[in-house]
């Protein structure tokens, strides 16, 4: 494991002419791949534009067939897109030293996820983790003196997080109404105006690096792997991805890698673990990757949004179709990623782990019975 660790961060994708046995990816299973949206295999897209029941049904539609789709309409102003993803850009080209000063540790820095390092073999990406709420003192980390470029990064991600941050809640009023709840039941609800209030934002910036000035080209891109596949943990990741595909999601009966389009100024919204147990399964969480280019990097900032750490969640009552009972039992983040980090590598879902199970309804039942 530390030997993968110290790899991970000091590979250097730069200098690399050609993929190296330390990246080349084997652990995957053998999906077939749609590299077009179309057909049946269109990626939705929901327009926040379109306030209508259609819109909604569209949002419902989509959380249960594919667990994501992508979202036009939102308002976040395309220009500051842009600037988000011109700013990423500058903060990887940085010279490796200055990465290093911000090495990842507790969670947040420069280097790979946890989860990564559960894999023998590494992936084709660099990354960045932190807190959006607390941007200035951690890019101190990369800039100590500050200075303009430092003032410009922190400006634009504060911008982009108060934008995402007010999105977030939207989308949340989206999905309520996609399950049928009424604005009434959210605003008396205690449970859910707990979520919506301590809601947590994670953003972590990937750039996922294939052609670039010296590495022209890479003759078996398909051996290596920008982001292993994974389900995210929390309740739905915002993610705004530059105009190069390789978002994957994958689509379930049969079972098939489908490549999400990168529509101009489109966010992708991907459902998480937390937010399938608090639907009680009906919004799936979503398996998906990211692939490498060969021609072009990528850009990817995922938007992390979950509960606080050990706030318990639970099947939503009015989320319970009639006639069924809570398949989930209540966990909190915490817990639940003590389970998943059990399960990284292995043909097991740590979902599963929390389903409730036939003994431990009899176990509820029993009580009235006597």
């Amino acid at each position: 494991m530390a030997s993968i660790q110290n790899a991970a961060a000091t590979f250097d994708f730069l200098a690399a002419k050609c993929v190296p046995e330390s990246h080349v990816w084997t652990e995957q299973k053998d999906y077939p791949v749609v590299s077009e949206s179309a057909g049946h295999d269109a990626v939705p897209v929901v327009d926040m534009g379109d306030a209508t029941d259609c819109a909604i049904a569209a949002v419902a539609r989509s959380a249960e067939e594919w667990g994501g789709f992508l979202l036009v309409g939102h308002g976040v102003p395309i220009e500051l897109l842009t600037r988000v993803e011109e700013q990423i850009k500058g903060l990887f080209a940085l010279p490796a030293l200055e990465k290093e000063r911000a090495a990842r540790g507790g969670g947040y820095g420069y280097g790979v996820p946890p989860y990564i390092l559960s894999f023998s073999k590494l992936m084709w990406s660099e990354g960045y983790t932190f807190s959006a709420d607390d941007v200035r003192s951690e890019f101190r980390r990369i800039w100590p003196n500050g200075g303009d470029d430092y003032m410009r990064f922190c400006d634009v991600m504060e911008e982009f997080h108060k934008e995402m941050r007010a999105l977030s809640e939207k989308v949340l009023d989206m999905f309520y109404k996609a399950l049928g709840i009424s604005a009434d039941h959210i605003a008396s609800g205690e449970v859910d105006s707990q979520i919506r209030d301590s809601m947590m934002t994670t953003m972590h910036l990937n750039m996922l690096r294939t052609t670039i000035p010296l590495y022209p080209k890479c003759p078996e891109p398909e051996r290596a792997m920008g982001l292993a596949p994974h389900t995210d943990s929390g309740f739905f990741t915002l993610i705004l991805q530059s105009l190069v595909p390789g978002l994957q999601l994958l689509r379930r009966g049969p079972e098939r890698w489908v490549t999400v389009p990168a529509l101009p100024g489109a966010l992708a919204v991907v459902i998480g673990d937390l937010f399938h147990v608090l639907t009680n399964g009906r919004f799936h969480s979503v398996l998906h990757r990211a692939i490498v280019n060969q021609d072009h990097e990528r850009v990817s900032v995922p938007y992390f949004l979950g509960p606080p750490k050990d706030m318990k969640v639970a099947p939503l009552p009015a989320a319970i179709l009639p006639g069924r009972k809570a398949a989930f039992r209540s966990v909190t983040w915490r817990e639940y990623m003590v389970v998943r980090e059990k399960m990284f590598g292995k043909d097991a879902s740590a979902l599963a782990m929390l389903r409730v199970t036939e003994d431990e309804r009899d176990a509820e039942l029993a009580p009235g019975m006597n």
